[in-house]
């Protein structure tokens, strides 16, 4: 029965978060709202809308493990699996606002949230600070996209639907997204943390796994997508602009909604936290390389991520040889991606400087 509570929430929220973005998507547009703006905060956010709506009813409902590792784990995805399966995909190009704006914003914000967690607990304080981040930061976005409206890509514009219908049909379609949503995120959260004690798991490992991944499929299907049609720059500015809805507005509206604040166990503030701000923060150099994600660098994020997520089982089953897992990922493989990392660098600043020469 668990199963089948989380087979069928996890597509209601599928299908709830395709209406939400089409409606609202539709509905900023006839609004005049540039198509960059849209692509980066009501496409993106909406997208992280079965995020919002599980964490919010697991913080509520007295799950907040649940809650923590869906946001920790689908920030994950976004970048290593999402980032990473849309450039073996096709190579994608990064624009200069998301390395100049968006991308410093979400390594700052990955590392605020590291240190609120750092006492064990995001408060409601901490979640209404973290609430009121997002809804600045959407007006800021809506100023500058209006201010710079002209000089926004076309090729956003088709990822994101044109206007049809009027504006009444269009909220009604937003609205019905939202409802599937809310049931989805009931069901699925019923039947994660059903599996959860069957299994004997703990509800930070099924939040981190099954409900991030799950939760993450309309970030992945519009990024994929957005990558084979060619409009690449939508499929970076969806995974960043997800991750900084799922930090200010998802950890907020928990950490507003839980009774006694979200507490943040050990091994999340360990080892999961850690893993998060790095991954964000080895968006940058890899950005700034040539302005561009390759196959390759994709082939290494989804490397990545198997080997985060095979490290999950292993810690969850006890498995004899973890530390030697371990040893292995912090002195040997991580060091020489790191060089290789640097290199790329290195060599895509001097090959600048011989084209400027």
């Amino acid at each position: 029965m668990e199963l089948l509570l989380l087979v069928v929430g996890l597509v209601l929220l599928v299908g709830g978060a395709e209406l939400l973005v089409r409606g609202s998507a539709r509905l900023a547009l006839s609004f005049g709202i540039s198509p960059l703006v849209v692509g980066l905060t009501l496409v993106s956010f909406g997208t992280s809308a079965p995020e919002l709506a599980v964490s919010v009813r697991s913080a509520w409902g007295g799950t907040s493990q649940i809650a923590v590792g869906n946001v920790i784990g689908s920030n994950i995805v976004n970048i290593l699996l999402i980032l990473g399966l849309s450039a073996l995909a096709a190579p994608l190009m990064v624009s200069r606002q998301l390395i100049r704006q968006e991308v410093p914003l979400m390594i700052a914000l990955s590392g605020v949230v590291w240190l609120m967690c750092a006492d064990g607990m995001i408060g409601r304080s901490e979640g209404g600070i973290l609430f009121a981040g997002i809804i600045a930061y959407i007006g800021w976005s809506i100023r500058l996209g209006r201010r710079d409206a002209s000089a926004a890509p076309d090729e956003l514009a088709s990822d994101v639907p044109a206007p049809g219908g009027g504006a009444l049909a269009n909220l009604a379609i937003a609205a019905l997204g939202l409802g599937l949503l809310v049931l989805g995120s009931h069901w699925m959260v019923d039947g994660a943390s059903g599996i959860a004690r069957r299994l004997g798991m703990s509800e930070l490992i099924i939040g981190l796994t099954v409900v991030a991944l799950g939760t993450s499929l309309p970030e992945l299907a519009t990024s994929v997508v957005a990558s084979l049609r060619g409009q690449r720059d939508i499929a970076v500015g969806n995974a960043i602009g997800s991750n900084i809805f799922n930090i200010l507005a998802v950890l907020g509206a928990a950490g507003l909604v839980a009774p006694l604040g979200l507490p943040v166990s050990m091994q999340a503030l360990q080892f999961d936290l850690p893993v998060m701000v790095a991954v964000a923060a080895a968006c940058l150099p890899i950005f700034l390389s040539r302005g561009r994600i390759s196959r390759w660098e994709g082939a290494l994020f989804v490397a990545y991520y198997a080997a985060y997520l095979t490290y999950l089982v292993l810690a969850a089953i006890d498995w004899p040889l973890l530390p030697a897992f371990q040893v292995t990922m912090l002195f040997f493989v991580l060091p020489l991606t790191g060089i290789g990392i640097i290199a790329s660098v290195i060599y895509s600043g001097l090959t600048r400087k011989r084209h400027l020469n």
